[in-house]
């Protein structure tokens, strides 16, 4: 398979964007969209710009420091964290940011979002993680920084992949989804912005119900792990 043009990734992006727009995930300006094209280049979405009228020109280019390399405009204020989580995850192509309102939600309230069923299970392997807190002064020395280091902490200290797991809820800010290219982080957004909405009527239903069985969960993954199907 040939590799992507410089304009095909960008219009994907552009693509992308318009599908979080589209959706209500992101209002006015907010969310953001990334994907690695090399070891230490990205293209990344610009700031000031709403997600659902860029065109591929407004696409930025930057390196492993946050440095624009192409573009007329600036990159997003979260490029930083996008940039921390490839370090991180090395097996991850895309990231994209959005504030959809369920997980969202759950990010406000300080939670992560449990896994109530086989619908959560067939694309991630147990809990949303929620980041903690940043400190004041993790704040005040590097925000969006702090922010991606916080994420890879949440997943260290839990000992969860990043591929079972494909996204993240940050403490009062929203959710972080990713995969291996733009395309399947937004899918995975889809996703979590969907279980999202199912916890939440779950605990309503039921405020004594419990996550997942554990053996269950792994059902759900070997089952998936063996067929494309999902009934």
């Amino acid at each position: 398979m040939m590799a992507k043009s410089p304009y095909e990734i960008k219009k994907e992006i552009c693509e992308v964007g318009k599908k979080i727009y589209d959706l209500g995930f992101v209002a006015a300006n907010d969310g953001n969209i990334s994907v690695k094209v090399g070891p230490n280049e990205f293209y990344c979405t610009p700031t000031g710009v709403s997600k659902g009228f860029m065109t591929p020109d407004m696409i930025i280019k930057i390196d492993g420091t946050g440095k624009k390399l192409e573009g007329k405009l600036n990159p997003s204020s979260d490029t930083a964290i996008h940039i921390e989580l490839y370090k991180a995850f090395p097996t991850i192509g895309g990231v994209i940011h959005t504030h959809s309102p369920w997980a969202t939600s759950w990010a406000q309230a300080g939670r992560g979002i449990p896994a109530y069923g086989t619908t959560h299970a067939d694309y991630f392997y147990g809990e949303i993680p929620c980041t903690r807190q940043l400190t004041a002064e993790e704040v005040e020395r590097a925000y969006e920084k702090e922010t991606g280091t916080v994420i890879i902490e949440a997943f260290r200290e839990r000992n969860i992949d990043p591929v079972a797991v494909p996204g993240v809820i940050v403490y009062k800010h929203g959710p972080f989804a990713w995969g291996k290219n733009p395309n399947q982080a937004v899918h995975n957004a889809v996703v979590m912005e969907t279980v999202a909405n199912m916890a939440y009527h779950a605990e309503q239903i039921n405020p004594q119900g419990t996550p997942i069985e554990q053996y269950l969960l792994d059902n759900t993954i070997l089952e998936k792990a063996s067929t494309t199907r999902h009934d």
